[in-house]
């Protein structure tokens, strides 16, 4: 049988149009020459572009706090150290505490609490502007029915993972579950983590805590998400601990469950 010289080339386009409809990373880019063809050179401009535009993006507190305010719950809108996003990226440590006045803000609302949720916007504000409240919103009933005493929602301006750690300190609650922008990426610049940290304080290191991560539509859906977090909490407060020394038994639990709606 005599083959085309086409074939193999139409072959092998065809091979890389299946795979890349399994993975949004960049495979099998069409070049011209030594250089990228100009459409995925465009593509990843873009992409680049989006990425840049969600690291300095602010969040929305009216908007938020108007998502937020369906659960009954408090919501008080606090600022990091950080004075700008400027600074902010340029002094990450100063994401990780608060402003002198948040101390006063977040007094009155002290108390007894099993978890507070932060939500922040990290480096990605329009991750946790788009998805902290649909996920919440999965999360925070399943809670109350189980009797949990959830402190108000706090969201904070310019925060990092571990200002929730000053946020539960202030509050009294043995639990923090932070809700953040995660870095962007070229192909999801809207990824939102969400961190668990048992009794966190000034010396909690990143090994004490649990992230579940690349929350969004195209990743990890809000019912999976909500799903793997309420767990995540329970485990936590059950063995009291948190961290490297709790694994996510999560997937198996799904696997012996009926199928979730979204």
């Amino acid at each position: 049988m005599i083959r085309s010289k086409d074939e193999p080339a139409l072959a092998g386009a065809d091979m890389w149009t299946q795979l890349r409809e399994l993975t949004a990373a960049r495979i099998g880019l069409a070049r011209s020459g030594a250089s990228l063809a100009t459409a995925p050179l465009l593509e990843f401009r873009l992409a680049h572009a989006r990425a840049r535009d969600a690291v300095h993006a602010e969040l929305d507190l009216t908007r938020l706090s108007a998502d937020l305010a369906p659960f009954d719950l408090p919501v008080l809108a606090l600022a990091s150290a950080a004075a700008d996003n400027r600074i902010y990226l340029m002094r990450p440590d100063l994401g990780r505490s608060l402003a002198p006045a948040s101390d006063s803000a977040l007094a009155p609302h002290a108390g007894e609490y099993d978890l507070v949720f932060v939500i922040s916007g990290g480096l990605s504000a329009q991750a946790a502007q788009n998805h902290a409240a649909p996920v919440l919103a999965q999360v925070v009933p399943q809670l109350q029915t189980e009797g949990w005493r959830i402190a108000p929602l706090v969201i904070v301006l310019r925060g990092r993972v571990a200002v929730g750690d000053r946020v539960a300190h202030f509050l009294r609650a043995d639990c923090a579950a932070v809700l953040i922008g995660e870095r962007p990426g070229l192909s999801a610049p809207d990824s939102m983590g969400a961190y668990v940290t048992w009794q966190p304080s000034a010396r909690t290191t990143d090994a004490e805590r649990n992230c579940i991560s690349n929350i969004r539509p195209g990743g990890i859906a809000y019912a999976d998400a909500a799903f793997k977090l309420v767990h995540l909490l329970r485990a936590v407060r059950s063995r009291r601990l948190s961290g490297v020394k709790l694994k996510d038994q999560s997937m198996s639990l799904a696997l012996s469950e009926p199928p979730r709606q979204p």
